[in-house]
């Protein structure tokens, strides 16, 4: 059993700041400044802060159109990179030295309360993205391929953010347990080991994090044949008469 994360501050006894939250709220703050920092320091020529994020920019680019396809990942990206980026920051937020030791800075993603936000948020996303394929086309796929499979289907909706979530939470979780139980029996040369180990983990975790959430926004999407190109011919007409 995992214990419950000490309040450090608490507002109102409404709102409990836990050293999760402190840590979202820092790794948020120093990811806005960096992107606002580029944003207003963008060249033609870039240097290498530039050069290293339009490369990262480009291999999640590249990333998703695997999975997805350029002009769909392409649509849906912003979201996407957003939530891989957040991911693998907070994972690897727990390497810093004292992250986990202390109440005050833990790994956000060691929490439950954090990734089943994460898990929520992906569940708002993929709702939204199969109801602006169409409202035909989002309720057929709860009865399809056969009626009776409308409460499983519909169950399953549920269940694929709840996975997400858990399965975040308990590999950060487990990590951040094991690196502090190793901490207090050999406080020097054994975290090292598991530190090492983590620099592989957090990258996988946000990898196969957002590659889930990918493959499940593929199958939300997924419209048949004939259907895109009714969308398309409507949009044509639409142009046609616009002129």
């Amino acid at each position: 059993m995992f214990e419950e994360s000490k309040v450090i501050i608490p507002i109102f006894g409404v709102l409990d700041v836990t050293g999760e939250v402190i840590t979202l709220w820092i790794i948020t703050a120093v990811l806005t400044a960096l992107c606002l920092i580029v944003r207003l320091t963008l060249k033609m020529r870039p240097g290498k802060l530039q050069n290293m994020l339009e490369t990262g920019v480009e291999y999640l680019d590249n990333f998703f159109a695997d999975i997805l396809g350029r002009e769909k990942s392409r649509k849906h990206f912003a979201f996407l990179a957003t939530t891989f980026i957040f991911v693998i920051f907070s994972n690897y937020s727990g390497l810093i030295p004292g992250v986990g030791l202390t109440d005050y800075v833990k790994a956000p993603t060691s929490s439950l309360s954090v990734t089943a936000g994460l898990g929520l948020l992906a569940f708002v996303f993929l709702q939204t993205a199969g109801l602006r394929c169409g409202v035909k086309h989002y309720f057929k796929r709860f009865v399809s391929p056969v009626f009776f499979m409308l409460p499983l289907l519909i169950l399953d909706e549920f269940i694929k953010p709840a996975s997400l979530a858990l399965r975040l939470f308990g590999n950060v979780f487990g990590e951040e347990t094991v690196t502090e139980e190793l901490y207090e029996l050999m406080p020097i040369g054994a975290p090292i080991v598991m530190m090492v180990l983590s620099l592989l983990f957090c990258a996988l975790q946000a990898i196969v994090f957002t590659t889930l959430v990918s493959i499940y926004l593929d199958e939300v999407t997924e419209v048949e044949e004939h259907e895109i190109n009714r969308q398309k011919n409507n949009k044509y007409i639409k142009r046609r008469k616009q002129k």
